[in-house]
């Protein structure tokens, strides 16, 4: 892939093995294969959380491949169930409710 200028390239990627791949961040493919939404949202989260403080294009470069690669790890020594990156994940159980007959029957 030719290398885009960063914002280009962030408008233009879409899978987690192309921006993997455009950061140039060795990756093992069943790892990203499990957890490609996982791996970029937590990326996302990280971004929102740590912005790019330089100027740069270079500067900010080096942040994203950080953080990418940050969020790459967490799911070659974790899972998606442990590191709970989707809302869905910090759903309570679900509640038994009672309703009597005679509720259900009006």
């Amino acid at each position: 892939m030719e290398k885009l200028a960063l914002q280009d390239a962030l408008d233009e990627l879409s899978s987690a093995e192309e921006f993997l791949d455009y950061f140039e961040i060795p990756y093992e493919p069943a790892v990203v294969q499990v957890n490609r939404l996982h791996i970029l949202q937590r990326f996302h989260d990280y971004i929102e959380r740590e912005p790019a403080a330089g100027e740069g294009e270079a500067q900010r470069s080096a942040h994203y491949r950080a953080l990418l690669e940050r969020a790459y790890r967490d799911f070659v020594a974790s899972d998606a169930r442990t590191e709970k990156v989707f809302r869905v994940f910090h759903m309570h159980e679900p509640k038994t409710v009672f309703v009597p007959v005679n509720e259900i029957l009006r």
